[in-house]
């Protein structure tokens, strides 16, 4: 009985930090606080749900969801790291900083911001590095290729 009640209690409280990481993720105004709410919150309500379904019981191989949890709260920091440096170096603007950016002359940065599509590649016109997109075969976008016959997208 106690042993159903702290799963469920576990369970519950897991839902409300995913619900709460669901909503930073919709409605916090740059990439990098979106970053945050997604893997802390979402981290920690994950691993809430794995462990009440850990306590509520009927689990075969209990070590698996231990290793799960372990798996995701090494994992998830390290991810979000990268992410948040690439988004960073990318030109991604930042919100809400009460003071000037603390990275200047740390790690190098896009001059200009991301575009509205989110891939400083791809110009709202379809257009990838100065190059034409056409269709190819299989109806993916393609760019066309340069004078010496290299279509820019693989090295040789």
């Amino acid at each position: 009985m106690i042993r159903s009640i702290v799963g469920t209690m576990l369970l519950v409280a897991g839902v409300v930090f995913i619900s709460i990481a669901g909503i930073g993720v919709a409605r916090l105004p740059d990439v990098f606080q979106r970053m945050h709410a997604a893997t802390k919150a979402g981290g920690i309500g994950t691993s809430l749900v794995v462990l009440g379904v850990l306590v509520v019981g009927g689990v075969v191989r209990p070590a698996t969801g231990v290793i799960t949890i372990l798996f995701m709260l090494l994992t998830l920091s390290v991810a979000s790291q990268l992410l948040a440096r690439a988004a960073y170096m990318s030109g991604a603007p930042l919100e809400g900083l009460d003071r000037d950016d603390p990275l200047v002359g740390v790690l190098g940065r896009a001059s200009g911001p991301v575009d509205e599509v989110g891939s400083s590649t791809r110009s709202k016109r379809g257009e990838l590095r100065g190059h034409q997109l056409q269709p190819d075969d299989a109806g993916y976008d393609k760019p066309d290729a340069d004078e010496s016959g290299r279509s820019g997208r693989f090295p040789e």
